[in-house]
């Protein structure tokens, strides 16, 4: 069964997998924890080697202004600079960096599976992603995943609407590695239907 939630360009490019287009796969990690000089920040990351050249390309002056933001040390770190839905939670509509990191997951079925899950990994994780992670494992909030794919001829937006977002379980994390079960969509702590009819709310209900 197709997911139509893909863009018809990763449709065509899952297809044909032409030579001069690659997807790119991108994770959004959120929790309040991660703070970054007062502010909170998500974790950005994208399945890809440490590149800047490719993405001045496309739209120079504004991928500059964005690396322009960052030290030194992050911008050698960046291998995707591209934009943010605008529904967003966070950034709607922006230009924002990704950290070229090497991850696995395998996307669930388009299927009837009441609760998909997935083991996400990512390796050689730095001291800046474990230290958040660390916070976040002594919190009573979720750890939440944005999956998004982009194309590498394309940065304007990712080729999923709307992305994929899960809940992170059982982290674990070491200095080399972290692995968490995503939770694809958390349906079975849910009432149904979700809106209670109570009789402070709705008088009328009083016999």
């Amino acid at each position: 069964m197709p997911d139509p939630s893909l863009s018809a360009a990763l449709a065509e490019a899952y297809a044909s997998a032409p030579a001069d287009v690659i997807v790119l796969h991108t994770l959004e990690i959120w929790h309040p924890c991660f703070v970054e000089n007062g502010a909170p920040k998500p974790i950005r990351v994208v399945r890809n080697y440490e590149d800047t050249a490719t993405w001045l390309n496309l739209r120079g002056a504004e991928v500059q202004a964005v690396l322009d933001q960052l030290d030194e040390k992050a911008r050698r770190k960046v291998g995707l600079v591209a934009r943010i839905e605008a529904g967003a939670a966070r950034d709607a509509g922006l230009l924002v960096p990704f950290v070229a990191l090497g991850f696995e997951l395998e996307l669930p079925p388009v299927d009837t599976i009441p609760v998909p899950e997935i083991v996400v990994t990512l390796d050689n994780v730095g001291r800046e992603i474990t230290k958040h992670l660390d916070a976040a494992a002594v919190s009573q909030d979720a750890i939440e995943v944005t999956y998004r794919p982009y194309l590498s001829t394309d940065i304007n937006g990712p080729q999923m609407d709307p992305p994929l977002v899960m809940t992170l379980s059982e982290v674990e994390v070491d200095v080399f590695r972290v692995t968490g079960r995503a939770r694809v969509l958390d349906i079975g702590n849910k009432a149904f239907p979700s809106q209670i009819y109570t009789i402070k709310k709705y008088p009328g209900l009083r016999r």
